[in-house]
């Protein structure tokens, strides 16, 4: 029987852990926070002790703490052991956490998530890279998580995922800061349906004409921006992402002209 030890038992670690644990794995949990029982989960001492009696370790908590956690474990971890580091972190941090676990002579696959966790458990589908990538896709492929192998190098699967929520989580700001403007305007409604409809029709060409129009119109959008900027900062809606387009359109436009 596979043994899985999950360290961190939040949203995403309990749900990838409860699931693990029904598909058949014994799983050790482990989360200093957290109190309550998982079904089917066997809670650990600590984290060391659940790292010890499992074969792959699951770290599930956030890129702020990831390299403690690894470091943290690091002298209960051998040869037989996969670590996979489930956290949003940098490329970098991945790299760290590889080489903490790595030279006690685990196995280290960086695993980026690529879907919200809830509602799909270990069903998530994930990139990995690192030496550990391939032995984590058949592993946790199992249980029914569809993994995507990229690489040997660790940090790879990491900076796709940014690279994505670059895009993914600059959209929903920029969507925020919109709907604020139209909130203190009086047309909220009409701002939601909008940018509802620009979104359903969304397609390749709309993709490019954001592309080559940026770059062709900088010079008429740094104004357009501008008159944007001047609404919000009169509706007392502070443009953060308004004033960045504005400033990102500039170094276009500067580009442009130096050619």
């Amino acid at each position: 029987m596979t043994v899985i030890a999950v360290l961190g038992l939040g949203e995403a670690g309990a749900a990838i852990a409860a699931d693990l644990a029904a598909a058949g794995a014994r799983v050790l949990g482990w989360d200093p926070a957290r109190r309550d029982p998982i079904e089917g989960v066997q809670a650990a001492a600590g984290d060391r002790e659940a790292v010890a009696g499992a074969d792959v370790v699951l770290s599930v908590n956030s890129g702020g703490v990831a390299l403690e956690v690894a470091q943290g474990v690091a002298d209960a971890v051998g040869d037989r052991h996969l670590y996979a580091d489930l956290n949003t972190a940098s490329p970098g941090v991945k790299r760290a956490v590889g080489e903490a676990v790595s030279g006690r002579g685990a196995t280290f696959a960086d695993v980026a998530l690529m879907a919200p966790v809830p509602g799909r458990g270990v069903r998530t589908p994930a990139l990995a890279s690192g030496p550990g990538a391939p032995r984590f896709a058949d592993e946790l492929g199992r249980f029914g998580m569809p993994v995507n192998v990229l690489g040997p190098e660790p940090g790879e699967a990491a900076a796709r995922k940014l690279v994505r929520s670059v895009f993914a989580k600059g959209l929903a700001a920029a969507v925020g800061e919109s709907l604020a403007a139209a909130e203190a305007l009086g047309c909220a409604d009409w701002a939601y349906g909008d940018i509802e409809r620009t979104l359903t029709e969304a397609d390749e060409a709309v993709l490019q004409r954001l592309i080559d129009g940026s770059r062709r119109h900088a010079a008429r959008r740094i104004d357009e921006m501008a008159a944007a900027v001047a609404m919000l900062e009169e509706l007392g809606v502070e443009p953060r992402i308004a004033a960045a387009t504005a400033d990102w359109l500039r170094s276009l436009d500067r580009d442009r002209v130096a050619r």
